[in-house]
């Protein structure tokens, strides 16, 4: 059975992830949250399959609330776990192609860092993490 995303469906998937590569940079202290943000954004754009045709496209239409990182993540956190559900029960297959994905582009945005990325990225991840898990 074919998936069959709404448009819908496609603006939360793409708020998902480039709303978690955003998270990101929004917690780099390195003072190269562009760099982090750049980069993330290109390994979202390398996804393939079903997940990386909608996220091929950028959601130029997301509006972040960006008066602070909470902020952010009060938008962003919710938009995984919906991302998730919604592919889980279309194709959990798919389901797991967006969580690869998102936490790939997680990890490049923060693979710039020496050693291990620091306090604030680490507990991010984590809260993405958790978000893709709790569908």
């Amino acid at each position: 059975m074919p998936v069959t995303l709404t448009d819908q469906d496609k603006n939360i998937l793409r708020t998902a992830a480039y709303g978690a590569v955003t998270l990101i940079s929004a917690a780099d202290a390195t003072g190269e949250p562009h760099k982090a943000a750049a980069e993330g954004s290109i390994a979202l754009a390398s996804a393939t399959g079903l997940v990386g045709h909608v996220l091929a496209e950028y959601p130029r239409d997301m509006r972040l609330d960006s008066t602070s990182v909470a902020a952010i993540a009060d938008q962003v956190l919710p938009a995984l776990t919906t991302a998730m559900g919604v592919l889980k029960h279309q194709d959990p297959a798919e389901a797991d192609n967006f969580r690869s994905a998102v936490l790939v582009a997680v990890e490049t945005a923060t693979r710039g860092h020496r050693g291990q990325p620091g306090p604030a990225l680490a507990a991010m991840t984590r809260k993405i993490t958790a978000a893709l898990d709790a569908a």
